[in-house]
């Protein structure tokens, strides 16, 4: 019985794979970050947020929407403590043959562990996500103040909307 309410506990929300199959010379080249998934620092985890992390309730619900929430957290592996998180959200569109695309919200970096590059490292990894998940674009909108540090990278302001930013990928 144990077991069983233990895995329960431990499911994370998305494959954790897809971490580890993202190229971690794309963080050094595209980022200009010796981060990675793989290597986010010492004492630090990234991966998906699982079941134990938060509220079951709103976990499951989350959960049965298949392939459309990576929520993707880091954890200070000492204390054994989210201290970032960050979702990539990937939907069908249906005015491009159900082409995904995906969107970034709620970056969010633990005071005590700011000025470490780990927002910088939740966003890069959340754009290689989605562009392994083959989305055409990735989005996110944020604060006047916020649209240097984003434009900085790699996202562009839409024309006509300066807090609305997008990367596209060549399909």
């Amino acid at each position: 019985m144990k077991t069983i309410l233990y895995e329960h506990l431990e499911r994370p929300i998305y494959n954790s794979d897809l971490l580890d199959r993202l190229d971690p010379k794309k963080f050094i080249t595209r980022y200009c970050l010796n981060l990675s998934p793989s290597n986010p620092g010492p004492g630090l985890k990234v991966r998906p947020l699982k079941t134990s992390d938060y509220e079951t309730e709103r976990f499951s619900t989350m959960e049965l929407c298949p392939n459309s929430y990576y929520i993707t957290v880091i954890e200070d592996t000492i204390i054994n403590k989210v201290i970032g998180t960050g979702t990539l959200i990937v939907e069908q569109k249906f005015i491009h043959n159900c082409a995904v695309r995906g969107r970034i919200e709620d970056i969010v970096i633990s005071d005590e562990y700011r000025g470490r590059q780990l927002g910088k490292l939740l966003i890069a990894t959340l754009t290689l996500l989605g562009e392994e998940l083959k989305c055409y674009k990735v989005s996110l909108e944020c604060k006047d103040s916020m649209v240097p540090y984003y434009t900085s990278l790699g996202f562009r302001n839409e024309a006509g909307n300066s807090n609305y930013l997008q990367i596209r990928f060549p399909l």
